[in-house]
This record gives C-alpha cells, structure tokens and sequence, in this order.
C-alpha cells in the first residue's frame, strides 16, 4: 500500500476498512450509508502515514501525481501545503464535497 495516498472508514462499533486510495474510499461511502462511519480518515500525503480527518482536508488532482487507481488524487491537512504541491506539479483544488461529486462522477 502506498501510504501517501491510503484512507480508512471507521464505524461507530469500531469495525476499519482500509482503501489503497483515496477514491476508493469515496466510491464506497458512495454506495453506503454515510452515517454509519464515525470517521473518514486520509493520509496527509505530505506527512505519509499520518492519518486526518477527510471532511476537512483539501484534495488535489493531479496528473503529475499519480494515486494507485489512477485518480491522480492526493489529500492534504492543509490549504498551504495543497498550494504548495499544486504550484509544483499542477492541478486543480478542491473541497470535501467538490471531490465526493469529481470522484463519483467518474
């Protein structure tokens, strides 16, 4: 698993699913209940492993950052560091709930 771009969902009980990318995460939460998690987590891709809280990161596409499924979707804890990366390798910004409509359109 690449941790740069890893996610996790956590359900009130406690039960964690554990996604290789971060649009596999939306694509699931997607085909469930929203409710039933009690977190939805990302990996900060510029602190890799480190795990955050998705509604409040600031997501980056990319075509100069590849994610495992191709996406080219990488999650950050901050608008800074999101700027950052965007000025280096291109891409578009979004929100929590722009990137749940990008993804689940696609």
């Amino acid at each position: 698993m690449d941790n740069k771009h890893a996610a996790e969902l956590v359900t009130a009980k406690g039960k964690v699913f554990k996604f290789d990318a971060i649009e596999c995460m939306l694509q699931n939460i997607a085909r469930t209940d929203q409710q039933e998690y009690a977190y939805k987590l990302i990996s900060d891709y510029s602190n890799p492993g480190e795990f955050i809280n998705a509604q409040q990161s600031v997501y980056l596409i990319s075509k100069n950052l590849p994610s495992p499924m191709g996406e080219f979707l990488s999650g950050f804890s901050s608008e800074e560091a999101a700027k950052l990366a965007m000025e280096k390798n291109g891409g578009i910004l979004y929100n929590w709930e722009e990137i749940k409509t990008i993804i689940n359109q696609n």
